[in-house]
């Protein structure tokens, strides 16, 4: 399944301060990620509810401003990751 889920952006997403943030056509169940893999404490979960300007739900690391993203909820026919 994992294979199935499409990146839709990789680089520095809404400012400068952005290192490297990938996003992926799926949602992410931040819960069930830190149960299968041991997250350090700089990497903390983000959340954007934009009105205009995008939606994203995911985790930042704070030391290096890296993150990973995906939508910003579960809807019909999106992938939820871990499934």
């Amino acid at each position: 399944m994992a294979n199935d889920i499409r990146e839709t952006f990789r680089g520095a997403a809404w400012s400068n301060n952005c290192r490297e943030w990938v996003y992926f056509d799926c949602f992410l169940n931040l819960l069930a990620v830190r149960e299968i893999i041991e997250l350090a404490d700089c990497v903390v979960e983000h959340s954007h509810r934009g009105t205009h300007d995008g939606q994203e739900r995911g985790f930042v690391c704070t030391c290096c401003n890296d993150a990973i993203m995906g939508r910003y909820a579960a809807s019909p026919g999106v992938i939820t990751f871990p499934g």
